[in-house]
């Protein structure tokens, strides 16, 4: 995508959230700030984006081309950002531990774990909640672990459903005293429905150790993050921009094996999610697309077209209605093979989840059925 389909505020933030190196961005910057800028419109979208750190290391640069009140501002943004990363950071290490204490085995992937390994720097990344990889197992244990932290569940379900929401959900939410939703435990990367079947032992078995404000705990290796934040960014159509620079940032880390990755994406049918997210990421921040990396995105010629597709999404003022015909739609381009296709279809009317449960109450005996009330749901909501 070109800078001139790009109003100057885009491609202000485009330059200051490229992996380039923060000496070589005020080259990249200047052309755009010598044009009108809408400084609080920008300051919006890099919120809305989860890039205001980025916006603020770039733009300190080059403090002369910025009004002082508009830079006061960014400033005071990015210092709000500083303390929630410590205060998000705090409460990893101390979660991390409360449950390590217990032989209860957990990965976070990423808020402070992810800005480490990609920025060395946890307030590089914007802050906001910890989320938690699990053994799926292991979940009635470690939410009683984390209740005694204070933390509260925003739904408990009867044992019946709980078991059947292990096999099609993906995460549970819980409240803390920072907030809602503030820490949500993950023993997949999706719901089932979606098709993508990323094994979680997997994931622990190939994990990396790195430090966290000095405190060591494991997180995905680079090459499974890599496929789990492109799958994570496909889910939500790559709606925030964040999202493309951890994915640029990871795909010039030194040493990846991209056999292994290409290889990954081809069993879980995901070749051209991978694609679609490394050109969008190409394109858009001019991420490097490793000498390695071009034969997955040769192998499907349906890539380009899509990702170019979803660039416009990214840069557009309207949010994709992830509840619409037109969102499972896409959700079915993105995937490469007719079998991943019919599962997703099939998956998607046949799986019954929490909001059935509550629009139903069969007796145990009956629990078989919900996956017909699932089918009558969504048809009806398809003919509206």
């Amino acid at each position: 995508m070109t800078d001139d389909r790009l109003n100057t505020e885009w491609s202000i933030l485009l330059a200051a959230c490229s992996p380039a190196l923060p000496e070589e961005k005020p080259s990249r910057l200047l052309p755009h700030l010598r044009q009108p800028v809408r400084w609080q419109s920008l300051f919006a979208l890099a919120d809305q984006h989860g890039t205001q750190p980025l916006l603020w290391q770039a733009l300190s640069r080059l403090e002369e081309l910025v009004p002082a009140a508009e830079l006061h501002s960014l400033r005071q943004n990015y210092q709000a950002n500083v303390r929630k990363a410590l205060l998000v950071s705090r409460e990893l290490i101390r979660i991390v531990e409360h449950l390590s204490e217990r032989g209860l085995e957990v990965m976070p992937y990423k808020g402070p774990a992810l800005a480490e390994m990609l920025y060395s720097d946890v307030a590089l990344r914007q802050s906001g909640d910890i989320d938690l990889l699990i053994h799926p197992q292991d979940l009635p244990r470690i939410r009683d672990a984390v209740g005694e932290l204070g933390y509260t569940p925003q739904y408990r379900f009867p044992a019946r459903e709980e078991r059947a929401y292990l096999k099609s959900g993906y995460e549970c939410a819980f409240d803390g005293a920072a907030g809602r939703n503030f820490l949500e435990l993950q023993w997949a990367i999706q719901p089932r429905f979606y098709a993508v079947d990323l094994e979680m032992d997997g994931l622990f078995q190939r994990a990396a150790e790195l430090t966290v404000a000095g405190h060591p705990m494991k997180t995905p290796s680079a090459a499974d993050l890599l496929l789990v934040l492109s799958v994570h960014a496909a889910k939500h159509v790559w709606d925030r921009l964040g999202w493309l620079c951890d994915i640029a940032r990871l795909m010039g880390l030194p040493g990846l094996d991209w056999n292994w990755i290409g290889s990954q994406a081809r069993d879980l049918g995901i070749v051209r999610i991978l694609g679609v997210t490394m050109l969008a990421a190409n394109q858009l921040l001019g991420a490097a697309i490793p000498a390695a990396a071009e034969e997955i995105l040769q192998e499907d010629r349906g890539t380009p077209p899509l990702a170019e597709e979803i660039q416009t999404y990214i840069v557009s003022e309207s949010e994709f209605d992830i509840e619409s015909p037109a969102y499972f739609r896409l959700m079915m381009r993105l995937r490469e093979r007719p079998s991943d296709r019919l599962r997703f279809l099939t998956r998607l009317a046949f799986t019954p989840g929490p909001s059935e449960w509550a629009a139903v109450r069969f007796p145990g005996p009956l629990f078989p059925l919900y996956p017909l009330v699932r089918l009558s749901r969504l048809a009806a909501k398809l003919l509206r």
